[in-house]
């Protein structure tokens, strides 16, 4: 009996032990502002994102080849690539910089990603579901004037205890009829770290 006490309660003991030492969970919050820049650590993050959208958008809007158009030209968008060695979230960095292309006005997009969906309504509109004065026909889209692709790039340098993180975001907007690179950018950011010794 004795035997089996003290095996239940170094199993107790045990599993206590090791909760304590368990990862702890998040458990009070507050709101914090998007804008601020907060470096907790060495890894693209969205002041990273937000300096390099804001970029693109005020090249592109100031772009004399955009600007020679009488309306917002139409622009397909291309998702930016990722030729980092870090898991970062490109479809965020694209959509971030279509959505304030959008907004400033100068542009217009196609929205390439819901060509199938489209495709389906038509097929639907076309099935005899749909009334005659509501359907949408084909042939009715606008052709897009430019093409919206770009990369990301990274190189990292690191000596002792000194670190150095370099970005490049190269956005190109390409002419869709003469494949010409009417408008581009290049952002470029460089975080600086220096390891902490253990207990500062």
């Amino acid at each position: 009996m004795q035997k089996q006490l003290f095996v239940v309660t170094s199993l107790m003991t045990s599993f206590l032990f090791f909760s304590g030492c368990g990862p702890k969970a998040f458990t009070k919050g507050e709101y914090d502002d998007p804008t601020r820049v907060a470096l907790l650590d060495d890894r693209y993050n969205e002041a990273d994102m937000q300096q390099m959208a804001d970029s693109v958008v005020n090249a592109i809007a100031s772009c004399s080849a955009v600007k020679r158009h009488r309306k917002s030209p139409v622009v397909i968008v291309e998702r930016v690539k990722n030729r980092t060695e870090e898991h970062i979230d490109m479809r965020s960095l694209t959509d971030k910089i279509r959505t304030s292309l959008i907004k400033s006005g100068k542009v217009r997009f196609v929205n390439k990603e819901q060509r199938k969906v489209l495709e389906q309504e038509y097929k639907y509109s076309e099935s005899g579901a749909v009334s005659k004065k509501t359907r949408k026909k084909r042939g009715k889209q606008i052709g897009a004037d430019y093409i919206l692709s770009g990369a990301l790039a990274s190189n990292i340098q690191q000596v002792g205890n000194n670190k150095l993180i370099y970005y490049k975001l190269t956005v190109n907007l390409t002419d869709l009829e003469s494949s010409v690179i009417d408008c581009v950018e290049e952002k470029e950011i460089r975080k600086k770290y220096r390891k902490r010794s253990v207990g500062l």
